[in-house]
């Protein structure tokens, strides 16, 4: 059995509507770099952290898709969406940058009791 703590971060928050977002990518690459399983969940307004082809530059900041695509650099693959909130923003899987699971509402619970820390921003 590893001696590592999983995380599950929970984004909650905006893509550019604060810090939160970036500072959640900021904890799992942190997090990755020393070996401890991450998994990442979508939810709310947090999906919108996932559209492909954003274009913040007329915010002066970065786009977050340089970073979810690296991801897996960090071996963090484990990324969930809600099918809910999805639907709710009027998305699809393919209008999002990478590779998500999409998980029920009813299926959070269970999400967050397999993982020893849970992080939410």
């Amino acid at each position: 059995m590893s001696d590592k703590k999983s995380i599950l971060i929970i984004n909650q928050s905006a893509p550019y509507a604060s810090s939160k977002a970036r500072e959640s990518l900021d904890v799992a690459l942190t997090c990755a770099i020393f070996e401890m399983p991450v998994s990442l969940l979508f939810m709310g307004d947090g999906v919108l952290q996932l559209l492909k082809g954003q274009q913040p530059e007329a915010l002066q900041t970065k786009k977050h898709e340089a970073m979810l695509t690296a991801l897996p650099m960090y071996d963090i693959d484990c990324l969930y969406v809600t099918s809910s909130d999805l639907k709710l923003h009027g998305l699809h899987s393919e209008d999002l940058a990478v590779p998500v699971n999409i998980v029920e509402q009813k299926q959070i619970a269970s999400l967050i009791q397999q993982h020893d820390t849970v992080l939410t921003f």
